[in-house]
C-alpha cells in the first residue's frame, strides 16, 4: 500500500492536474469522465463527441467513448475511453485505444446480451471496430469495418432473425469505397461485409435505429441538396441471408435545416439529425421519431425540432417545437439530443442560451431537458439540469466542442454523456437525469404505485440491504421506515402529467390518501414481526 501510494504522489507530482469536477444544478449531479488513472481532471486537455453504451442486463456497467486532446495545442487526437460499474457514479479510464494513432467520431452500442462495440475512424482504414465484452473493462483487437466521415453504427436488440447484427453507415463524400456507405456484421462484428450503396439520394450527419419487428431507419440531412432531411429503410438488412437493399428515400419535414457553424460552435455541426424507435408494449410501438436542432424559418437561429410516424415512416406529423421559451428571444437550442425508453418515454436534451444575460447575442449554455409520455404529442416544459457553461473555451486546435453528444434512456431515468467547459476547459462530463420518484419505483412500470409499497416490506421484512438493491433513501443502509416515508411522498406526489403518480397508474382505485393509511398499518405490522431479525450492513473494512 505505501508502494501505490508513493508512485500515485509521483505520477501527480509530473504531470499538470487537478481535482476532478462533480457540478450541480439543483437535484442534479455531472461527474467528470476524463479524469487521468489517479482520478484527477488532467489540465491543457480536451474531449468532446462523446458517445455512451450500457449494459441492457446489469444498467450499472456502461462505458463512454470520446475524442481525447492531450493537448488543446494540437488537432491530435485519440479515443478515449472510461468504464462504470455503479451507474456512473465513478468511473475509471483506460488507455486510449491504440495509443499513439489518431483516431476521431467515436460512436457506441451495445447489443441484447451486454456486449459493447465502439466504432471508430482511423488512419489507418477508415473506421474500425472495437468490441468489449466485460463492460468496457478492456477491447478486443480492432477489425476493418470500411466506413467514412461522420459514420454511425446501430446494433439489432428486436429478438428477430437479426439479433446482434451491427448496422453501420456512413457520410460518402469522404468514403473508403466510393459511393458506398453502408456495411453490417451479423457475425458480432467479428467481420463486416463488403459495403453496398444506399438508394440515392444520399444522407449525411444522421443516425439509425431498429424497429422492434428489426426493420433498420435511417435519417439524416439530405448531402445533395445541402438543406431539408432524408428518411429511409431497410426491411431485409435483418436477414444475413441477403444483400441489404433501401427503399427510395422520402423527404422530411423537420421545421428548419441542420446547420454548420454559428455563435455557439462556430467550426462544428449545432447537432445531427436523430431518429429513434418505440419498443414498448403500448399504443405507441414501433413508432417512428425524428429530431434535429435545425434553423427554422424567422429570426429564431436554432430550435430543437420534432416529427413522428405511426405508419412505419409512410406519412409523419407536422413539425414540433420541444424547446418552450419565447420565439423571438433570440436564444440558441443546439445539440438537440433523443432516446427512447422501454415504455415508450420520449426524453430530449440540448444546449440552451436562454438565460445568457448577454440576450440574442449569448453563448453561456445549459443542458436542458424535456420527455413526452403520450408517444411525441406533447413535451414537458425544458428544465435546466447543469450549470451555465462558455462552449468557446478550450478549444483543441478546432473552434468547436465537437459535432454531438448521445444517451441512453431507461425506464426510470437518462444516461448522458456530454462536453462542457465548468472548469475553464473543455471537458467529458457524465449525468444521471431521475424522473421523479424514480428511485421509488421499484417494479419499473414508470410510476410509483402501490406494487411498489409492497415491494418495499417485502423486501425490509427479508432484511434487504443495500448491496441488493430497492434502498430509496440515501443515507439508509438496509429498508427502514425512512425508505417507505419517501416512497409515500412520492407515490402521492405528481406522476410526469402533474396528476397523482397513484392516480395515473390505477384510475379505477381508491384516492392515495386510504392506500397510504393501509400502508401504514401494514408497516406496522412488518415492523413489529422483522425488527428483531434485522441486521445492520456493515462494510468489508471492519465493523
Amino acid at each position: 500500500m505505501t508502494k501505490t501510494i508513493l508512485a500515485l504522489t509521483a505520477a501527480l507530482l509530473t504531470c499538470d492536474v487537478s481535482a476532478e469536477v462533480i457540478v450541480t444544478r439543483g437535484r442534479f449531479n455531472s461527474v467528470q469522465v476524463n479524469l487521468n488513472v489517479a482520478g484527477n481532471n488532467i489540465v491543457g486537455d480536451a474531449a468532446n463527441e462523446p458517445s455512451i453504451a450500457v449494459d441492457p442486463t446489469d444498467p450499472s456497467k456502461m462505458a463512454v467513448g470520446w475524442r481525447q486532446f492531450d493537448t488543446i495545442t494540437s488537432n491530435f487526437r485519440q479515443a478515449g475511453n472510461a468504464y462504470s460499474t455503479d451507474g456512473g457514479a465513478t468511473w475509471t479510464n483506460n488507455e486510449v485505444l491504440d495509443p499513439g494513432l489518431f483516431r476521431s467520431d467515436p460512436v457506441l452500442d451495445f447489443d441484447a446480451e451486454g456486449n459493447f462495440y465502439y466504432s471508430s475512424l482511423s488512419a489507418l482504414d477508415s473506421a474500425q471496430m472495437f468490441k468489449s465484452t466485460d463492460g468496457g473493462k478492456t477491447w478486443a483487437t480492432p477489425v476493418s469495418a470500411f466506413g467514412g466521415d461522420k459514420q454511425w453504427i446501430a446494433v439489432d436488440r428486436s429478438g428477430g432473425i437479426g439479433q446482434g447484427n451491427v448496422y453501420q453507415y456512413w457520410n460518402r463524400q469522404f468514403s473508403c469505397c466510393g459511393l458506398a456507405d453502408f456495411t453490417r456484421s451479423v457475425d458480432g462484428a467479428a467481420t463486416f461485409q463488403s459495403p453496398v450503396s444506399i438508394t440515392r439520394p444520399s444522407t449525411k450527419w444522421g443516425t439509425m435505429s431498429v424497429g422492434p419487428e428489426g426493420t433498420l431507419y435511417l435519417a439524416g440531412s439530405d448531402l445533395s441538396a445541402f438543406r431539408g432531411h432524408l428518411f429511409t429503410k431497410s426491411t431485409n438488412a435483418q436477414d444475413p441471408a441477403r444483400t441489404p437493399t433501401f427503399e427510395v428515400p422520402q423527404r422530411v419535414d423537420l421545421g428548419g435545416d441542420t446547420t454548420f457553424g454559428g455563435p455557439v460552435n462556430p467550426g462544428g455541426l449545432l447537432g445531427q439529425t436523430w431518429i429513434a424507435t418505440d419498443h414498448s408494449d403500448g399504443a405507441s410501438r414501433g413508432n417512428i421519431y425524428i429530431l434535429g436542432s435545425v434553423n427554422p424559418p424567422g429570426a429564431d437561429p436554432v430550435d430543437v425540432m420534432f416529427v413522428r410516424s405511426t405508419d412505419g415512416g409512410e406519412t409523419w406529423s407536422e413539425p414540433l417545437r420541444v424547446n418552450d421559451d419565447p420565439t423571438d428571444n433570440g436564444a440558441s437550442q443546439w445539440f438537440g439530443t433523443m432516446s427512447v425508453a422501454p415504455n415508450g418515454r420520449i426524453d430530449v436534451i440540448w444546449n440552451d442560451t436562454r438565460n445568457d444575460p448577454a440576450g440574442p447575442n449569448g453563448v453561456m449554455s445549459e443542458v436542458f431537458y424535456a420527455s413526452s409520455d403520450d408517444g411525441g404529442l406533447t413535451f414537458s416544459a425544458g428544465e435546466p439540469v447543469t450549470p451555465a457553461f462558455n462552449p468557446l473555451i478550450g478549444w483543441p486546435s478546432q473552434n468547436k466542442i465537437g459535432d454531438y453528444y448521445d444517451m441512453v434512456s431507461d425506464n426510470r431515468g437518462v444516461n448522458l454523456a456530454y462536453s462542457a467547459t465548468f472548469n475553464g476547459e473543455q471537458d467529458l462530463y457524465f449525468l444521471r437525469i431521475d424522473l421523479p420518484g424514480a428511485k421509488s419505483d421499484l417494479n419499473e412500470n414508470g410510476f410509483v404505485d402501490f406494487e411498489d409499497i409492497t415491494i418495499l416490506l417485502a423486501n425490509w421484512n427479508q432484511n434487504v440491504g443495500a448491496e441488493q438493491g430497492n434502498i430509496i433513501s440515501p443515507d439508509t443502509t438496509v429498508v427502514n421506515f425512512e425508505d417507505l416515508t419517501v416512497l409515500l411522498a412520492d407515490w402521492t406526489g405528481p406522476g410526469p402529467a402533474g396528476a397523482p403518480q397513484a392516480a395515473l397508474n390505477h384510475p379505477a382505485v381508491p384516492e392515495p390518501s386510504t392506500f397510504v393509511l393501509a400502508a401504514i398499518a401494514m408497516l406496522g405490522m412488518t415492523f413489529r414481526a422483522a425488527r428483531s431479525r434485522r441486521v445492520r450492513r456493515v462494510s468489508s473494512a471492519g465493523s
